[in-house]
């Protein structure tokens, strides 16, 4: 019988989108080597279950003053350049994976956030009806 430790998922954001701008056709070729090296590492150890580069263009869809609209736009040094979906044992496994992205020394920021398994608003919606 496994006795394998109880895993959780975590979404690594990738925020920083024009990391490369200041480097060479050469350096950027080496950075992603490592890059996608990092990303195979992960896929072969199983704890990457997912991961995709973003394009550089969207819209946000928000509801103001009665009305939904399009917008605001996020800033570029904002947008999400891309995710990847771990499955881990817990939050600094997480941590300790994002540490690790090799384009961070180039400015790239890794959001690491736990990934629910309910939306929160239906467990409050819940533990209220418990309550009554």
């Amino acid at each position: 019988m496994s006795t394998s430790p109880a895993k959780s998922q975590y979404l690594l954001l990738f925020r920083g989108t024009n990391w490369h701008r200041e480097l060479s056709a050469q350096e950027i070729q080496e950075i992603m080597g490592r890059t996608n090296a990092w990303f195979d590492g992960l896929a072969r150890e199983g704890k990457a279950k997912g991961a995709q580069p973003l394009e550089g263009e969207g819209r946000t869809i928000s509801y103001k003053n009665g009305n939904v609209a399009d917008g605001p736009f996020t800033e570029s040094k904002e947008s999400i350049g891309g995710y990847l979906l771990l499955e881990v044992e817990d939050f600094e496994q997480a941590m300790a994976i994002a540490r690790q992205n090799p384009m961070i020394p180039y400015g790239l920021t890794v959001e690491v956030r736990p990934v629910a398994e309910a939306c929160p608003a239906n467990k409050i919606y819940r533990e209220m009806e418990a309550a009554v």
